[in-house]
């Protein structure tokens, strides 16, 4: 199986290091934001710049499994949206010299920032707006050749995967792909369900699924709580073999570990991989 992890969250800021580290850890993928993890906007790159940054991960045979260009979509300032927009489109248009067509982002929210629950983001019309970002999005890649990765969450736009299903359905394409990451799909209300949110996921979304997040929660004074993998409540076993049977070829993205319980999740899902 392909296993990855966010870049910034192995705190490694050159691409030397980062892509030491990885290999060290043993993930073969990286998810890449360039500002989280080094500080670098995509326009003060050129083809040269990229081909040096790359160097070190194709040394140390680590792969881009996509770019992140996270932003709100539906943002209130018109400015922030115009100039993220942008930012995202400049990714595409140079995902390629990093060895990938993706790049990905999440639905956003009404409420700015941070980008929580805000009750007008499950109406119908807030699906329509940010589907009309998602279709500009789309065209532009297809383009340039590159691939659109959008991430639903409970608290965003994209609230629940029936609703990426539909977005897939209303902008066909072969640029525009998915990420599920199951922990987003959760709250207080539904985590005891999150095998039957996970098997509705697949059987919905299967034939777009090229990233999936792994997370692990508790429950900590009603909220649910982010900690290491295996060390929570979500069922990993079963997790693990219903991807390698519905979506083998997808890349496995650790997001939001760090520090000591990196290694630890690394070996948890190792052990895993063995069995699924």
């Amino acid at each position: 199986m392909k296993i990855g992890i966010r870049g910034h969250d192995l705190k490694a800021d050159t691409p030397e290091k980062l892509a030491k580290t990885a290999k060290a850890h043993g993930f073969s993928h990286i998810q890449l934001v360039l500002k989280k993890s080094f500080g670098i906007d995509i326009h003060d790159l050129d083809e040269e710049k990229i081909s040096k940054m790359m160097e070190p991960f194709r040394k140390n045979d680590i792969e881009i499994a996509l770019l992140g260009a996270y932003f709100n979509p539906v943002h209130s300032d018109p400015e922030y949206r115009k100039t993220n927009i942008a930012g995202f489109k400049k990714h595409l248009e140079m995902a390629r010299q990093f060895g990938t067509p993706y790049v990905g982002t999440e639905t956003g929210s009404y409420m700015d920032s941070p980008w929580t629950y805000h009750p007008r983001n499950h109406l119908e019309e807030s699906y329509l707006e940010v589907r009309e970002v998602v279709r500009e999005l789309v065209g532009f890649a297809e383009g340039v050749g590159a691939c659109v990765l959008i991430e639903g969450a409970y608290n965003h736009l994209i609230y629940k995967p029936e609703l990426l299903r539909r977005l897939l359905d209303d902008i066909p394409s072969d640029n525009f792909r998915v990420i599920v990451d199951l922990y987003n799909y959760l709250n207080i209300e539904n985590y005891q369900n999150h095998r039957e949110i996970l098997d509705r996921a697949l059987a919905l979304l299967k034939d777009k699924i090229s990233v999936i997040h792994l997370k692990d929660f508790i429950v900590q004074d009603g909220k649910l709580k982010q900690v290491g993998l295996g060390s929570g409540l979500m069922d990993y076993p079963y997790i693990m073999k219903q991807i390698k049977a519905h979506v083998p070829d997808a890349v496995l993205i650790f997001e939001g570990i760090t520090g000591n319980d990196i290694p630890t999740s690394r070996e948890f899902i190792r052990r895993l991989e063995d069995k699924a």
